[in-house]
């Protein structure tokens, strides 16, 4: 449960700013292209601190670095309600993302260590619930409070709640045996598994991919789908609500056929982002491809984090999860940055097509080269 909270919050500060991305440019007399630059240095620096940040802290206790963890990102979320300036609020959302490379390194081997071998999909689809409630509820009210109140008050909202599960967890999370630590030296072994290299570029084209597009999900609904604001918070409730279709179908299919949902996500993706233009004429037509974007976007991550697990030890696990992390979000970050050139270009109605490019490109190496290598490695009983 206080996992499941923690996700909620992280989720909803990374994406909140999407959904206020208008209103926050006005406050600081930006475009909405200019002002989701804080969107991509956010991704970056997710990037470029979780190797770092898990390598330093790979030996501190678990339970005491997830409390710390979420300390500084409640600083973090006060600082950028209170920020006066645009460089400010990069500041503050610098912090936060710290917060962030590390949380996330941390999260899915926490809540595979707390169960059974045979219920770890399980603790990791309510992880995801977390995210896919931060979709539904999180981020769509994030925006209504933003709108009607400020986009600051979102945030002082955000920092709030991150306190309130900082007090639940120091009351409810169990220690945890230390086990066997990680070495720095390890490190170059970890990274030449052929498997994990693997699930490392996948992660990369797939958030390149899918952010492309979902990072400017707002202003496209609103000049290319020609949404009214309402519409838009309801269409981005929709995308959060397939979240837990997401969850559940990882969590039921995952163990029976995971190279059958690999395949089906990058599919999925590709299909859904190639329909966001000839979609957008239609309303049933854009709800049911959100509808979809959102089932794929989460099945397809969570088996990601179960496929990194999968071929790691328990000591060596946070550590690969801080580089998924790490690599996922300059996947973020570069899509952000390719859909931002694609709107300042006059092309943002064509995000999509971008997006669905990139995803054929992973689609290709998780056929042709990822799941035969897996194949093979179970028939060689590695």
């Amino acid at each position: 449960m206080g996992l499941t909270l923690s996700a909620f919050v992280f989720n909803t500060s990374e994406f909140m700013p999407i959904g206020l991305l208008t209103d926050i440019a006005q406050s600081f007399a930006m475009t909405p292209a200019e002002a989701g630059v804080m969107i991509t240095v956010y991704a970056w620096m997710v990037g470029l601190l979780s190797l770092p940040l898990m390598l330093i802290a790979c030996r501190m206790d678990l339970r005491r670095l997830l409390l710390l963890t979420l300390a500084l990102f409640t600083i973090g979320q006060a600082g950028a309600g209170l920020a006066a300036s645009f460089p400010a609020l990069l500041a503050a959302r610098i912090a936060v993302a710290c917060a962030h490379s590390v949380f996330w390194s941390i999260a899915a081997p926490l809540a595979t260590r707390l169960v059974t071998r045979e219920h770890q999909p399980f603790a990791l689809s309510l992880v995801a619930a977390g995210s896919s409630v931060a979709m539904v509820f999180g981020l769509p009210l994030g925006r209504v409070v933003g709108l009607a109140l400020g986009w600051r008050t979102t945030f002082f909202c955000i920092a709030a709640i991150s306190f309130l599960t900082l007090v639940y967890l120091c009351r409810v999370f169990p220690p945890l045996p230390q086990g066997e630590r990680f070495s720095p030296a390890q490190l170059p072994s970890l990274v030449r598994q052929p498997l994990i290299a693997g699930i490392f570029l996948l992660s990369l084209l797939y958030a390149t991919a899918y952010f492309t597009a979902y990072s400017y999900i707002e202003p496209f609904l609103s000049t290319t789908a020609h949404f009214a604001p309402s519409l838009i918070t309801v269409t981005l409730m929709v995308l959060g609500v397939m979240g837990f279709c997401g969850s559940f179908l990882f969590s039921h299919c995952y163990g029976r056929c995971r190279f059958g949902v690999l395949r089906a996500g990058l599919a999925g993706l590709m299909a859904s982002l190639a329909l966001l233009l000839p979609a957008s004429a239609s309303l049933p037509l854009t709800f049911l491809t959100c509808m979809v974007l959102g089932t794929i976007s989460t099945c397809f991550n969570l088996a990601m984090q179960a496929e990194i697990i999968r071929h790691t030890t328990r000591a060596s696990s946070p550590v690969a999860m801080a580089i998924f992390s790490g690599i996922f979000n300059v996947g973020i970050g570069s899509g952000t940055f390719l859909g931002g050139r694609a709107s300042a270009a006059g092309l943002l109605a064509y995000v999509g097509f971008f997006g669905a490019a990139i995803a054929a490109a992973a689609a290709v190496y998780l056929c042709l080269v990822y799941i035969p290598q897996a194949k093979k490695r179970e028939r060689d009983g590695a």
